[in-house]
């Protein structure tokens, strides 16, 4: 007979980790080469492939402990099954890995970013893919679990339980994505401010809760790891060709096409769709972790901007008591050496519905603080509660100022993936279009608040 376990997250390539094993009943030997479709309804429904063949040296046999050497085709080594509990076992590889260049899951890796830029004319030499309006993550897959980790390097995993199924799409092989956690409108569109609903749930029932109305898929865009081996130094080309072979495309993730040359075509398109923009990649690119990188631009239709939240100011009329605006800040590089300035770019005083003015208090009150963090730009009003320079939102804007403030700021949302010191003022397309708030005049952002 074949004695038989399952070994769902993988079998592990070195002695750094135990995967679960679980003991099933013994197989006839006929099943030692069967492949093919067990039918729907059958036990064992699904997909039959043969992994490996070949023989096996019994060194130990007890009912809770088992130690073989394996002599397969593509796995050889030691290995110890022994029981924990039920029909539970571990497995756990006694040999040091079988390829000696084998590198371990790496972790703590920050995402490449991209410069604020024009289409280049070698347009031959670019790769050009949507601009995904929602939240970087990358996504670290081993054994057939996934942990998501935004910018910042929080673990978002418990936010979006639907993206787990990635981890079972790829079943024993060990990967790091990169890739955006996006919330789609009803015309199919990424939409960050449905994603707002997802992103700052602390409770596992609220997610659940969510979940139906306001689904998320994650689309894949770059491979950095796969099975013991980093793909940093190859070119973006040989990434994205790796990426495609895993052919991750399910329920609520995708790895969405690219366009070799021609952007111009690209961001016309997404233009008429309504999407914030495209991304370039150099063909020949490698990918630098934590670098803003000129072999990666993003060319935005809208004019969007991220700034810090330094204060807030309390509001009239409808919303008295309430928050009426916050004050908004960029970071100023200075000289090398010095310590960047957070300059001071205005208020934004709409944008929000009343759930958001609530949470947003919730959030600034216990950052209030009784001097400005604000080193340079205009004085902020004196009626302002200032606060720790420690929450980032994304906004709309018409224009920049020739003061340097932001002409008709709108509230877009809270940005919890990005660190606040790395805020600073991007430039603007020259055929990105006003996003801010309508009917608003020319004092950057210097209106009182709505209400």
């Amino acid at each position: 007979m074949l004695v038989s376990w399952a070994v769902p997250r993988g079998i592990p390539p070195d002695p750094s980790e135990n995967r679960l094993a679980v003991h099933t009943e013994d197989h006839p030997l006929d099943y030692i080469d069967f492949a093919g479709e067990i039918p729907a309804g059958s036990y064992g429904a699904g997909t039959v492939t043969i992994w490996d063949q070949g023989t096996y040296e019994c060194h130990k046999f007890r009912d809770d402990e088992v130690m073989v050497t394996l002599h397969g085709q593509r796995l050889q080594g030691r290995y110890v099954l022994f029981q924990t509990r039920g029909e539970n076992w571990m497995i756990h590889r006694m040999d040091p890995p079988q390829d000696p260049e084998h590198e371990p899951l790496p972790r703590g890796l920050e995402p490449m970013r991209a410069r604020v830029g024009e289409l280049l004319p070698e347009n031959e030499r670019w790769a050009f893919e949507i601009k995904w309006d929602g939240v970087r993550a990358l996504l670290y897959a081993s054994g057939g679990r996934i942990e998501l980790t935004a910018r910042s390097g929080n673990d978002i995993t418990a936010r979006y339980p639907e993206l787990r199924g990635i981890g079972a799409a790829l079943g024993a092989r060990e990967a790091v994505l990169d890739g955006e956690v996006v919330a789609f409108d009803a015309d199919g569109r990424p939409d960050f401010g449905r994603l707002q609903r997802r992103m700052h749930l602390a409770s596992e029932s609220a997610v659940r809760r969510r979940m139906n109305d306001t689904p998320v898929a994650y689309m894949a865009f770059d491979l950095l790891h796969l099975d013991g081996r980093a793909t940093l130094d190859l070119a973006y080309a040989e990434r994205r060709e790796l990426l495609e072979a895993l052919e991750l495309e399910g329920p609520s993730w995708q790895t969405p096409a690219y366009h070799a040359g021609d952007g111009q075509a690209l961001l016309e398109a997404s233009r008429a769709r309504g999407l914030e923009g495209i991304v370039a990649k150099r063909l020949d690119g490698r990918y630098e972790p934590g670098r803003r990188s000129g072999a990666w631009l993003k060319i935005k239709n809208v004019r969007r901007q991220e700034v810090v939240v330094g204060g807030w100011l309390p509001g009239q009329g409808a919303r008295r008591g309430r928050l009426g605006a916050l004050l908004a800040g960029v970071y100023e590089p200075n000289e090398p050496g010095e310590e960047a300035r957070l300059r001071y770019v205005g208020r934004v005083g709409t944008g929000f519905d009343e759930g958001e003015l609530t949470r947003l208090a919730e959030l600034l009150d216990p950052l209030a603080r009784p001097a400005s963090p604000f080193d340079t730009g205009a004085r902020p009003p004196k009626e302002a509660t200032y606060c720790e320079p420690e929450l980032v939102a994304e906004v709309g804007f018409t224009e920049w100022t020739h003061t340097g403030t932001l002409r008709a700021p709108r509230y877009l949302g809270l940005r919890d993936d990005k660190d606040p010191r790395e805020v600073t003022r991007e430039p603007v397309g020259p055929e990105a279009a006003p996003a801010g708030a309508a009917g608003v005049g020319s004092t950057g952002g210097e209106h009182p608040p709505a209400g």
